[in-house]
């Protein structure tokens, strides 16, 4: 890859809370060297509350954020894509759309915090969780070589990034 700065897609069925977090840390833990989206297959049409407030609490941005369906990435004039993380275990089983480009593909599964039943406290601290795991494996993103790494290397990095801690993919769980 020759290119200086690349275009990410994070997807999740209801693009309201883990990929919305991905897209807003991204774009602010690698500015300049990515440019970060989101999106959902079956979108819930508005962003969580709790993620809004998870990342206001962290200083990331969140003017901009929606929720919004996959298929505005695969239309004519949409971004053409480098990479497209599913972070759901349902969305990376899902048929997804035919991407501009041929981006490289990675699953980084992480819990859903929107489905944690409990106190608003037990809820704030699952959405905090997804923020530090998902900061984590954008450090890890972001920190390597993208232009340099071969294709193949490349992939097998960004799988190893998806089986950080807090992945919902147990490592038995791949073959």
């Amino acid at each position: 890859m020759t290119k200086t700065t690349f275009n990410v897609l994070f997807l999740c069925t209801g693009n309201s809370a883990r990929s919305i977090i991905a897209e807003s840390v991204l774009n602010k833990d690698g500015k300049g060297k990515f440019v970060a989206y989101s999106a959902g297959s079956y979108p819930k049409g508005q962003v969580h509350p709790m993620a809004i407030e998870a990342l206001t609490g962290h200083d990331y941005p969140v003017d901009g954020l929606r929720s919004k369906s996959w298929d505005e990435f695969a239309q004519p004039g949409a971004p053409e894509l480098d990479f497209v993380f599913t972070v759901c275990d349902n969305a990376a089983g899902e048929a997804c759309p035919v991407w501009p480009g041929q981006p490289m593909t990675a699953h980084w599964g992480l819990e859903d915090p929107a489905a944690i039943e409990g106190s608003d406290a037990e809820r704030r601290v699952a959405f905090g969780q997804t923020l530090r795991y998902m900061k984590l494996r954008i450090a890890a993103f972001a920190a390597l070589p993208v232009e340099s790494l071969e294709r193949l290397s490349l992939t097998a990095k960004l799988h190893e990034i998806g089986q950080m801690e807090g992945s919902s993919v147990k490592r038995s769980d791949v073959a």
